[in-house]
Parts: structure tokens; C-alpha cells; sequence
């Protein structure tokens, strides 16, 4: 695949409405990094720098980070996809309680220069990727996205990130693929300028159907999921209970199942957004006839986008089932 995939599941048969956290997919392009907890924070060898066009550029112990105002929401995180192949659907997705205290506080602290546009993200993590050595991964962002977005995680799910998770802190940016949300943060550099680096310039950019112009992979694309049945299941009673997720940057207001060759039908059980960037699950029911049938899902938003059909990352979701 051209990049490492630790611990990464397919949690199809996981219904619940916060992913469990054995069960959240891990990418780490360079590897985990080795930083295991100390007993003691005292003992704990790491530091968060914020640096570069700063009027006040400082360094942070994790003490002072767990010390600053605490607040929870929970949000969708997504893996973008392989970026060798990123048309290729991954649907590699979870929902999580995160727990931790925005980047806007430590940005106001810094005081960034008129001059400034743009907020680098660096993490510990290092080594080579696709050739290159050298590298740690590093994302950037708009400095005003930063300022109101931006949220540095060190819980999930109520409890502690794991190291795998992005132990201590990581960056989580809601409404956005999580190849933003960068793990293991050790360093933020404010800066006029975005920077040419491999996961900024050369992997993750895509260009829309219908534009020419490369933009960098941010926002999340509208999506569903199907959760349950598994695909290639037996339905012994041929009654169907289709479970599963949609998402996007703003509220999904509709999602249509189709069965084998018949028409798109709009789902009834779609459960309303609520203020959290979270997923909206959904249920159909219905009875099926003896034989195999495929299902289909797809997901329309409030900005009118629909799911596509397949060919790129975030078409439609198809699964078959069989009534013996």
C-alpha cells in the first residue's frame, strides 16, 4: 500500500454509536514513535514548541497543557485513503468523545504577527516514505482555521489516548480527514507561507470532478456507511435490519437505500444532527425474498452534495446479502 497500517480493523460489525477504541483504525506512515507514559509527569520527556512568526514563542510541558480549561465534544474522524490510490473507497471511519483544550488558547498566548497566514503541525513521528528519508510528518492549515477549529486531544473516549492514538496530544480538526489531525505533536510553527513538503504538496492533494486546479485534502466528503449486515451475510429469516452511519461537513438531511435493481428509497429512521460534528446513524427494515440481494446506501447533505456512484472515494456503499 506505500504506507503502514498498525492495528487497522474493519469495524462493520461495531454498532455502537462511540467507536470503541480497540477497534479505531491506526495509519502511521513513519511508524509510533516511542513515547510511553511515565508513572510520573515530572518523568515524562516531552515538550510542545510554538514558534515562527510569533511575537511570544514558547515551550510547553504536558503538565501546563493538562492544566489549561478542559472542554469535550465528539466528532467523526476519517481516514482519507491510501494517497498511492485515493479514489480508491477506504471507509475507514470512527466516532469519538474527544477530550482536551482548543489550539486558539495556545495561538493567543504566541501572539502570532500581522504577517501571519498559516499554522504548521509537526509530529514525532520520522523515518523515510516512499523513498525519502528524513521526514516527519507535518500538516498545515489556514491560521484563522487553526484559531477556531483546531482542538488538541489528549482523551478519548474518556480515557487517556493511547500511543498508537497519538499519545500525548495530537490535533484533531473536526469536519475534516483525519490526515489533518496529525498524532504525537511536538511542534506548531506559524508562518507566512505553506510548506513544500511531502504530505502537504505532493500526497493529499486532489483536484474535484469538474475543477483543474489542486487543493490540499481537507474537508470531509459527504458519507455512509453500512455497519450491519456484514457483507456477504445470511438473512436466515429473510427479515432485513439495516444499520449504518452517514456524515459530512454539514448535516445529512437524507439517505436512500437501494435493494438489487430497484429505485432509491428514502430512509425514515435517520436520526436528526446534533450540535457535535458527530455521525447521524440510520436503520431500515424490511422483508426479503429467498436469493442474494445487493444493498446500497447513499447520503445527501444540506449543501445539496450526494454520494456518487462507484469511481471515486466516496461512492456509494454496497453490500450483498443472502435469504437461503
Amino acid at each position: 500500500m506505500g504506507e503502514k497500517a498498525l492495528d487497522v480493523r474493519d469495524f462493520a460489525d461495531v454498532t455502537d454509536y462511540y467507536t470503541p477504541v480497540d477497534t479505531v483504525f491506526v495509519r502511521a506512515h513513519m511508524g509510533v514513535p516511542d513515547l510511553e507514559p511515565a508513572d510520573e509527569l515530572s518523568d515524562f520527556d516531552w515538550s510542545l514548541s510554538v514558534e515562527g512568526l510569533v511575537e511570544n514563542p514558547f515551550t510547553i510541558s504536558l503538565a501546563d497543557v493538562l492544566a489549561l480549561p478542559t472542554r469535550k465534544f465528539t466528532a467523526v474522524h476519517e481516514c482519507f485513503g491510501n494517497p498511492f490510490h485515493p479514489d480508491v473507497p477506504t471507509r475507514a471511519v470512527a466516532n469519538l468523545e474527544w477530550e482536551g483544550t482548543p489550539l486558539a488558547s495556545l495561538l493567543d498566548r504566541a501572539k502570532p504577527l500581522a504577517s501571519a497566514r498559516h499554522v504548521w503541525l509537526e509530529g514525532a513521528d520520522t523515518g523515510s516514505f516512499d523513498g525519502v528519508d528524513g521526514l516527519s510528518y507535518l500538516k498545515d492549515l489556514p491560521l484563522q482555521t487553526a484559531m477556531d477549529d483546531v482542538f488538541l486531544a489528549y482523551g478519548m473516549n474518556g480515557e487517556p489516548l493511547t500511543v498508537r492514538h497519538g499519545y500525548p496530544l495530537r490535533a484533531v480538526v473536526p469536519r475534516m480527514f483525519g490526515t489533518n489531525s496529525v498524532k504525537w505533536l511536538t511542534r506548531i510553527v506559524v508562518s507566512d507561507e505553506r510548506p513544500d513538503h511531502m504530505f502537504t504538496t505532493r500526497f493529499y492533494t486532489r483536484v474535484f470532478p469538474g475543477e483543474t486546479v489542486s487543493v490540499p485534502v481537507r474537508e470531509v466528503d459527504v458519507s455512509s456507511k453500512i455497519l450491519s449486515p456484514q457483507d456477504g451475510g445470511q438473512l436466515p429469516d429473510g427479515r432485513l435490519e439495516l444499520i449504518g452511519r452517514a456524515w459530512s461537513t454539514s448535516e445529512v438531511v437524507l439517505v436512500e437505500v437501494g435493494v438489487d435493481d430497484g429505485p432509491w428509497e428514502a430512509v425514515v429512521g435517520l436520526e436528526p444532527a446534533g450540535p457535535d460534528p458527530a455521525w447521524q446513524p440510520f436503520t431500515v427494515i424490511r422483508e426479503l425474498a429467498p436469493g442474494e440481494h445487493t444493498l446500497r446506501i447513499r447520503a445527501t447533505d444540506r449543501a445539496g452534495r450526494v454520494q456518487p456512484p462507484p469511481g471515486l472515494r466516496n461512492s456509494i456503499h454496497e453490500i450483498t446479502v443472502t435469504v437461503p
